[in-house]
């Protein structure tokens, strides 16, 4: 497999402050409009890694001629487990975050993360955004707003007017992107799992692992705010089964370690207080 996967960087003349990993499967619109906001709206410097699968469509050739952009490619779709874990070789910041293709970065987004990882006295944490999506799935974590399904509906200008009304309050226990955690606590647990390939919960599998390891931030803040038009890739994937397989390696359910350890979607203020308390 290794012998498929062609690397490449481009040389940055200023050290980044996150490097970006966005797996991507034949998306080319969708990821240009990704990559649009991420330089649009950020106020920091970053790397963009972009793992192209397949890149059947335009995706590939259109990645090479952009100056800014590093990227990994893979003739076949080998899904985001061996994705994300075959970019690290080109990590140059100290700081990896997880984006998918179909998100949309706001103003502001990294500044509010990066204030957060520089008011933390420890590595041993992972932070996450919160997205805003068009339908209601029934997750509470995620802000329920209509602004486009896809690129060809998208309101750009009518999510920019009105996107800091969306602001929540900090929540906690998120485990799917965007999530950002230092570079050695990625190492320290090898990436994601590959078992879980092509991907379904490879991203609570790794919270459960950094977990174990000790960490006990899992913070995700209201005012970095991503939309996120949903599964574009997922949907057209054979999927694996990741839910009985993170039974099987942990004995407890996927659910019950999000809920019950993870607090998933509480104030994270308040979990705070009741931790304290017991």
């Amino acid at each position: 497999m290794l012998d498929n996967f062609k690397s490449y960087s481009n040389k940055k003349d200023n050290p980044p402050i996150f490097s970006i990993v966005i797996p991507t499967w034949n998306n080319w619109d969708i990821l240009k409009n990704c990559i649009k906001a991420i330089r649009n709206h950020s106020n920091l410097n970053h790397q963009i890694i972009v793992f192209i699968n397949e890149g059947k469509d335009d995706t590939l050739e259109w990645v090479k001629s952009q100056n800014d952009l590093d990227y990994v490619f893979s003739p076949t779709n080998v899904g985001s487990c061996y994705a994300l874990n075959s970019c690290r070789n080109l990590f140059e910041a100290d700081y990896m975050l997880y984006l998918n293709d179909d998100m949309y970065v706001l103003p502001e987004w990294d500044k509010v993360l990066y204030e957060e990882i520089n008011s933390l006295n420890t590595k041993m944490f992972m932070l996450s955004a919160t997205l805003i999506e068009p339908t209601d799935t029934g997750n509470s974590c995620v802000v329920k707003q209509d602004y486009g399904n896809g690129f060809d509906d998208f309101k750009e200008e009518k999510l920019l007017s009105e996107y800091k009304n969306l602001v929540r309050e900090d929540w906690s226990g998120s485990t799917w992107p965007p999530n950002i955690m230092p570079v050695e606590l990625w190492d320290l647990e090898g990436g994601l799992s590959i078992e879980y390939s092509p991907g379904m919960y490879s991203d609570p599998d790794f919270s459960k692992k950094i977990y174990e390891a000790g960490v006990r931030i899992f913070k995700s803040k209201g005012e970095s705010l991503v939309y996120h038009f949903g599964s574009k890739s997922t949907k057209r994937l054979g999927k694996n089964t990741g839910r009985i397989q993170f039974i099987m390696k942990w004995g407890l359910s996927s659910k019950t370690f999000t809920q019950n350890f993870l607090r998933i979607g509480a104030d994270h203020n308040s979990s705070i207080r009741e931790a304290s308390l017991n």
